[in-house]
């Protein structure tokens, strides 16, 4: 039973009592959203973030690309100091031990194990420098915030978000009919008036229904109309940095029609549309497989799909109870399957199980730093590059799907190897008293493993504390929760 807490959280720390009911202890991290673990004085929010993101964008595109226009080696140093003073590389980190604090020094582990399946599920994927400013906050404001609320109201929120909206190019999605397309300055300037079907498509194909609906292109084209005019106004000094709003002006007008109903034309169609859309049953399977696959197994039953499907039409989409339904399959289950852990989930375990809850956050003094202009330091950016090196980067998604959860997908050589290579970067790196004592691995086994002896068998081969790590860390009963 105790990979029971590998499975919904990140195990347990080393001489941590077990919990006597594992189900409520995880069912209760999830009735409400918690105030984040995190004190620091640098949560910013992601309206807030954007001041830095404009400033990046406007300076690099009106000013340095005409002051060093033949001057490329110029240009380079000149955008490297930009990045500095608007911080990138600051935020993108802040906002990564602000996540990972959740999951290793907070009370609720198991919440924040779910929060991370939902940013992944709303992916924002590196683009438009949305990754080094505005997706950490978006993950905290719109997907976090909504956790204790009704999927219908995370994924309208999610979907008209000023991150999503400029990571989908919704901002380019303008009526072809609209009074906007009209305007003379489109005809001067050859640039008319289109439809974009890129959010369209995500927001049907991967935030709710999935194809299994059998919705056309036809579906997808409709469903763009009705998102047209979901924006934020460019201006000169905020580029595209203005809050998202309903532009009339752009939108299509006149009916719609969606998997067969009728939609009138104005700016409550869109939240109607998400209403059908979440209300849907294949939206319901789409999610209930998704959190089997992401907690119990690669290939979820319909025996485990089904009491996450009917908490869902019990509740209305109420996501604690949705939640609490996922988790008490994955508890009834636990003996049976095996989930093999993404590399993130697979490094916060073994930060926790460690007892290291102080490689987060990063020291207030290198914060402070930042605020006086000095260069930002490697300690502040090791985080990025170590999520980028084991190949899961939260804020980096290369594509809008998201990281896969299929087991298939992570386990080639060489992000093993690196994962070998981290084991003892985390040894070193965040080690702590008791590491340095010859009964610190069997503390972390014995607490975390029905079979201990036959672990610490394998383990002692380890000649030193360091190799006994990279052992522990790296095995199938590790690897796999």
């Amino acid at each position: 039973m105790k990979n029971f807490f590998r499975k919904v959280a990140f195990g347990l720390k080393p001489e941590q009592e077990m919990p006597s009911d594992p189900l409520t202890w995880a069912q209760k991290q999830v009735e409400n959203v918690a105030e984040l673990n995190w004190k620091g004085k640098y949560i910013l929010s992601e309206k807030e973030m954007r001041k830095y993101w404009i400033r990046q964008r406007v300076e690099e595109d009106t000013i340095l690309r005409k002051k060093f226009k033949n001057d490329p080696k110029g240009l380079k140093r000149a955008e490297r100091q930009l990045e500095n003073e608007t911080g990138r590389k600051f935020w993108q980190n802040n906002e990564i031990c602000i996540r990972h604090a959740e999951g290793v020094r907070s009370n609720y582990p198991v919440l924040a194990k779910l929060w991370y399946f939902w940013t992944n599920h709303f992916t924002i994927s590196k683009t438009q420098s949305l990754h080094n400013f505005s997706t950490g906050a978006y993950q905290r404001e719109f997907i976090r915030a909504n956790m204790d609320k009704t999927f219908e109201k995370m994924a309208l929120e999610a979907t008209i978000a000023w991150p999503m909206i400029m990571h989908l190019d919704n901002k380019d999605n303008i009526g072809p009919n609209s009074e906007s397309a009209k305007q003379e300055w489109r005809r001067k300037e050859k640039r008319p008036a289109t439809l974009n079907e890129n959010h369209a498509r995500e927001l049907m194909e991967l935030h709710t229904i999935s194809p299994k609906a059998g919705y056309t292109q036809e579906d997808v084209v409709e469903l763009a109309k009705i998102m047209t005019g979901w924006r934020p106004k460019w201006t000169k000094k905020s580029d595209q940095g203005t809050d998202v709003r309903f532009m009339s002006d752009r939108h299509e007008p006149g009916k719609k029609y969606v998997l067969g109903k009728e939609y009138k034309s104005g700016r409550k169609s869109l939240r109607i549309a998400i209403k059908d859309l979440v209300n849907h049953p294949s939206c319901r399977e789409f999610i209930a497989t998704k959190l089997c696959r992401y907690l119990i197994t690669d290939n979820p039953t319909k025996q485990m799909i089904t009491p996450i499907i009917k908490a869902w039409e019990q509740s209305d989409g109420y996501l604690p109870e949705v939640h609490k339904a996922a988790i008490k399959v994955a508890f009834e289950y636990n003996d049976k399957y095996r989930k093999f852990q993404n590399p993130e989930n697979w490094w916060l375990q073994t930060i926790n199980m460690s007892g290291n809850t102080y490689a987060y956050p990063i020291p207030e003094k290198r914060i402070d730093q930042f605020e006086l202009g000095i260069r930002v330091t490697e300690e502040i950016r090791e985080p990025d590059r170590l999520l980028m090196d084991i190949g899961c980067h939260p804020y980096k998604s290369n594509q809008p799907n998201g990281y896969s959860d299929l087991s298939s997908d992570w386990l080639s050589t060489e992000l093993l190897i690196r994962r070998l290579l981290y084991a003892k970067k985390a040894f070193h790196r965040y080690n702590i008293n008791d590491q340095l004592d010859n009964n610190i691995h069997e503390k972390i086994i014995r607490t975390n493993f029905d079979n201990p002896d036959k672990i610490l068998k394998i383990v002692s081969k380890g000649k030193s504390n360091e190799e006994k790590h990279m052992i522990l860390f790296n095995l199938p009963e590790v690897l796999r929760a």
